[in-house]
């Protein structure tokens, strides 16, 4: 039996988690990007889980698995299959027709395991399972900056424009790189608003932001029409829909990491939405980059109410962004 094949266990808590096949190639290298196993990814997520399972825990999770490695089939999993262990957790909310079994992630026993079924990427909602099994309101709101283009530069300008426009909202606001092209700009939330409040916020943000620099920004969803400018998705808000995770790993050669960061390193000129994999992301981690976020997330009624007095300062829309922009320097 080769190597490949041959099957061992990790120890995760109380509990023990049965690694099939940890010899497996999933990143096949090449092209100066390393080579990584379905081991290798056991040994980062069982480093990473103290990190990790905090953005995690409680959330419904919608999983990238790729059981033959980056290079063969890709399946978006939702529901939870029934041959699952008992003790993961499971939420069952609603969609249109009936209702879908996610499954969520609260302990490092169930993070191994789905890596264990090669599930690379974990997609989470941004509200939680509520205490009657429901979902709670959005306690995070995410703003993913897509680039046209591979170049990064664009991508560094916008997160700066977004964070002056959130900081006169008084709205704290974390960096993360994607792992793919772009960064994710998230601000923690009090959880007062219901999703189309918080999705109908978040758009308002992005169209003051891209009335003002419409040469640079823009809200259009068709990539036709967006040309070469920087794509401020906020859609990721909506009911139902997820975004990476951070710490996460993304099914892209040399294995890149959505890896938060402190604002202070958007200046480093080496900074792209790749910077880090799972070679070196715990060193980033371990710097403890999200440090200054309060630990509470803020209502979004104030900021709300800024909002409207920033984009209703003059009577013509044009000059409302204009003024927007002015006002956050």
């Amino acid at each position: 039996m080769s190597g490949e094949d041959t099957a061992r266990t990790v120890r995760a808590g109380r509990r023990t988690v049965r690694i099939h096949r940890p010899g497996k190639v999933l990143f096949p290298g090449g092209g100066g990007a390393g080579e990584y196993t379905k081991g290798d990814l056991v040994g980062y997520h069982r480093a990473v889980a103290p990190f990790m399972l905090p953005h995690l825990r409680g959330r419904p999770l919608m999983l990238e698995r790729h059981p033959d490695g980056i290079g063969g089939p890709t399946f978006m999993q939702k529901n939870t299959p029934g041959n699952y262990p008992e003790w993961i957790t499971r939420v069952e909310v609603a969609k249109e027709g009936g209702t879908v079994c996610h499954t969520v992630c609260d302990d490092t026993a169930t993070l191994l395991y789905l890596v264990d079924q090669a599930s690379i990427t974990q997609h989470r909602w941004l509200s939680r399972a509520g205490p009657a099994r429901g979902i709670d309101p959005p306690d995070r709101l995410v703003f993913d900056l897509d680039p046209s283009r591979d170049g990064f530069e664009t991508v560094r300008e916008a997160a700066r424009l977004l964070k002056e426009l959130l900081d006169e909202l008084n709205l704290p606001s974390a960096l993360m790189t994607t792992g793919s092209r772009g960064l994710h700009v998230i601000v923690p939330l009090a959880g007062d608003h219901d999703v189309d409040a918080v999705l109908a916020f978040a758009r308002e943000v992005a169209d003051t932001l891209a009335d003002a620099h419409p040469d640079r920004l823009t809200t259009a969803a068709r990539k036709k029409d967006r040309g070469d400018r920087l794509y401020l998705d906020v859609q990721r808000n909506a009911y139902a829909q997820t975004a990476v995770a951070p710490c996460t790993v993304r099914a892209l050669p040399g294995a890149p990491v959505a890896t938060p960061l402190s604002w202070d390193q958007l200046d480093d000129p080496g900074l792209h939405a790749r910077r880090w994999t799972v070679a070196d992301a715990l060193d980033q981690l371990r710097t403890d980059p999200w440090a200054g976020l309060p630990r509470r997330g803020r209502a979004l009624g104030p900021a709300r109410r800024r909002l409207e007095t920033l984009r209703g300062r003059p009577s013509r829309p044009a000059e409302q962004a204009r003024s927007a922009a002015v006002a956050i320097g």
